[in-house]
């Protein structure tokens, strides 16, 4: 289901979260947590299997202002066309302890695994038969078209991180559609297409999830190739490469800070040639 990031190197942070999860399903009548753990960024989240179900739980501190994250995975069950494959949420929970506010969501368990265990940046070639693209181009295309208030990337980010990312100015974008905002292989299952993890979706310019994947791709490059073959009627349009030169910033961003540094070089590569292709 979500990737599978390393616990938090607190140890009572560990148990805080695993606290949480087996006091959640306790209140909600399921099971126990079954099989691997899997922990989001920096410990933020934690999911288990429980029976033939699938429980994450959310923290934060109760001293930081509740964002978009936190009600991601509701907003996009009850907003977004059930066409779009992903798992469907079927209870939530909130509540407070110990300077924390949780939140418990239910999931349905899908049986497939997601394609890079680990982390978003995919490892080895994917090797996708053609109707999985096919069903990844139509899930893209319908999320773009859907209407929403929700933002997942904001232009007051590009003006404040692009010349330091970069090296260039700012750049305005003008074409904005509904993405994921934090499309990775470690949120795409093999066998059957199924995408998950929705906390992050709302607003992204143009060509932003195509491009955000084809970055994670980067270090597999049969699996780039067919990325800009598959999604080439967005990634090869002006604005498609604005939105993919967007993801390729924020990810420079990340590996600047010590984050994904496997992808740097081939990230600064690609971002170079898409100033190129731009620069008149």
């Amino acid at each position: 289901m979500e990737q599978l990031f390393v616990p938090p190197r607190n140890a009572v942070e560990q148990q805080r979260m695993r606290q949480a999860h087996q006091g959640a399903a306790r209140l909600l009548l399921l099971p126990a947590g079954q099989g691997p753990e899997s922990w989001g960024w920096q410990g933020r989240t934690l999911s288990q299997r429980v029976g033939d179900r699938w429980l994450r739980v959310v923290s934060q501190s109760l001293d930081k202002p509740v964002g978009r994250l936190w009600d991601g995975t509701a907003a996009a069950d009850a907003c977004l066309p059930r066409v779009i494959p992903r798992p469907r949420l079927m209870d939530v929970m909130d509540w407070t302890a110990g300077g924390y506010r949780y939140r418990a969501e239910v999931s349905e368990l899908v049986p497939w695994p997601v394609l890079q265990r680990g982390g978003p940046v995919l490892e080895h070639e994917a090797g996708l038969p053609d109707v999985w693209w096919t069903e990844l181009r139509e899930a893209l295309t319908i999320l773009a078209g859907t209407s929403t208030d929700r933002v997942a990337v904001r232009q007051d980010w590009i003006d404040r991180n692009f010349t330091t990312c970069l090296g260039i100015p700012p750049i305005k974008i003008t074409a904005w559609v509904t993405g994921h905002g934090d499309l990775h292989w470690g949120n795409l299952s093999a066998d059957h297409l199924v995408i998950f993890d929705w906390e992050s979706w709302g607003m992204v310019p143009a060509g932003y999830d195509e491009g955000l994947l084809h970055a994670y791709s980067l270090a597999t490059p049969a699996t780039a190739a067919r990325i800009r073959h598959e999604l080439a009627h967005i990634l090869d349009t002006p604005d498609g490469r604005l939105g993919e030169l967007v993801a390729l910033a924020q990810l420079l961003q990340v590996a600047s800070r010590g984050h994904h540094t496997q992808l740097q070089g081939h990230l600064e590569q690609r971002a170079q040639h898409i100033v190129r292709q731009l620069t008149p």
